[in-house]
């Protein structure tokens, strides 16, 4: 359900309660949307691991690293993203997940929106001058 997921070589993942008596409902949610439908059925109805490589392949994970990478690789893509206007990020994060299931058209239609009114906003300003005059943005959060 994570938004980005970094994974050690190390880790497996599952959907273990079929072995248990208990179907996982509540994880199939973001499992199918993020696996599609054969895979997330596969791990929900065998409750049968993956590995780490497997997860990434099937777009479960981002990426796969050694273990003492883990922390170094997770925190260098949390300052990446960090580095962002907060206000560019919540608006791009909201607008992805508000589109994510709508029709194209309709996805177009309100990215457009979007795009447009983010276009006005303070962050965007500066990030267009500070492009412009070769410097980096100074954001208002």
């Amino acid at each position: 359900a994570c938004d980005l997921a970094v994974a050690s070589e190390e880790a497996s993942f599952a959907t273990p309660g079929v072995r248990i008596g208990m179907f996982c409902t509540t994880p199939a949610v973001p499992l199918v949307r993020a696996i599609g439908r054969k895979r997330a059925l596969q791990m929900l109805l065998t409750g049968e691991p993956i590995d780490a490589r497997t997860a990434e392949a099937w777009g479960l994970v981002n990426t796969v690293v050694p273990a003492g990478q883990l922390r170094t690789t997770t925190l260098e893509l949390s300052r990446q993203i960090a580095e962002a206007s907060v206000d560019t990020v919540t608006t791009g994060k909201r607008a992805f997940y508000d589109n994510i299931d709508l029709p194209e058209t309709q996805a177009y239609e309100n990215a457009k929106y979007v795009m447009t009114a983010s276009a006005m906003c303070p962050d965007a300003q500066e990030g267009i001058t500070a492009f412009l005059e070769k410097r980096r943005p100074t954001w208002s959060k």
